[in-house]
């Protein structure tokens, strides 16, 4: 399709687009240390308060760590809930890295995730054991992580912020996530999207 030389601009976000990405392995897994169902843990883990303000940076670690154990009623450590966080996470293809060199060479490029202290210090490992580099941030002309810049998606706030920042139009500039509202929030703002339903569209989208 080459939409690559269709846009100047392609803002990313990262787990289910660069980062594959099951959501359930969280949920099955605080439902294995709590001893509540699978229904109970859904509705409050990824969902709850706390869990947005985290990726928002407005609580620390270990005040989400605490509140995590309030919610769900149970002693767990640190390390626990952080593997229980971390299990959603799975892997980086190194495919969908060289991609990233190979679309920075025609268009500007840049990330754009919600996220977490808890998980960035994960994935940058994973990335670091896939690929011997410390930071994603070195595919990107700019990445942006909800917890560091205190907003997150979808709110219009954030996208105003990268386009603001890097002085680029909408119109020019494609923005991919696998979360419809994402979606709809960089819409409202003329930002042109696309709905990944498999990371691996990507090497169909960019061929």
């Amino acid at each position: 399709m080459g939409v690559s030389r269709e846009f100047k601009n392609i803002i990313f976000d990262l787990g289910g687009v660069i980062i594959n990405l099951d959501e359930s392995k969280t949920v099955e897994k605080f439902a294995q240390i709590s001893k509540q169902p699978l229904s109970v843990i859904q509705q409050h883990v990824l969902s709850f308060d706390s869990y947005k303000q985290f990726e928002k940076g407005l609580i620390s670690a270990d005040e989400f760590r605490e509140e995590v154990r309030k919610e769900l009623e149970i002693s767990a450590t640190d390390d626990a809930i952080d593997d229980c966080m971390n299990a959603m996470l799975l892997d980086i293809p190194k495919e969908r890295i060289s991609l990233l060199e190979s679309l920075r060479k025609s268009s500007r490029l840049f990330l754009l995730s919600n996220t977490n202290h808890i998980h960035y210090t994960r994935f940058n490992k994973m990335l670091k054991d896939t690929i011997g580099e410390d930071k994603l941030d070195v595919f990107f002309e700019k990445a942006y992580y909800s917890h560091l810049v205190r907003m997150r998606k979808p709110d219009a706030e954030i996208f105003e912020m990268v386009l603001s920042a890097n002085n680029l139009e909408a119109k020019e500039t494609l923005f991919l996530d696998d979360n419809l509202s994402n979606l709809e929030g960089a819409k409202h703002l003329g930002i042109n999207t696309f709905l990944v339903k498999n990371p691996d569209q990507l090497f169909e989208l960019f061929a």
